[in-house]
């Protein structure tokens, strides 16, 4: 090889190296976003303050899932999910009507289906409002 063919060759080797040197540092410059949570990576929601801790989740009509972390220090299920707006319904003789869940409302009398209250996935055998909140349990409601 000449010596003008040597220089032009080097001289694209460096440009290479330059360029991939650039391109690493502006990654490893990128921000990195490191402080999400574990529970939102998994996507489950983490609301609410407070000492008790439970598992909700919803399964929509669609058979959609959502998934949350309540920390709370309401008595009952049912005043947690109510003081964060998770759920929505009518007081009855019988306890609290829930017609709407995470923004999806369901009416048996117009539709023919309901909410399903489950306790740690079995039905429940009382109402959400007066269902007691045991830490770590799961709490579920589904379409019906």
């Amino acid at each position: 090889m000449n010596k003008s063919s040597m220089k032009k060759l080097l001289s694209i080797l460096l440009c290479i190296a330059l360029i991939a040197a650039l391109a690493l540092s502006t990654v490893g410059c990128s921000k990195n976003d490191s402080t999400a949570s574990v529970s939102e990576a998994s996507g489950v929601a983490s609301m609410g303050e407070g000492e008790t801790k439970f598992l909700f989740d919803v399964v929509d009509p669609d058979g959609k899932e959502s998934h949350f972390e309540i920390h709370t220090d309401e008595k009952t299920v049912g005043a947690a999910l109510l003081s964060l707006g998770l759920i929505a319904g009518e007081d009855s003789d019988y306890g609290l009507y829930v017609k709407t869940v995470n923004g999806v409302t369901l009416d048996y009398d117009k539709d023919g289906k309901y909410w399903a209250f489950y306790v740690d996935g079995e039905y429940a055998a009382t109402g959400v409002d007066s269902t007691d909140i045991t830490a770590g349990a799961t709490y579920t409601f589904k379409a019906e």
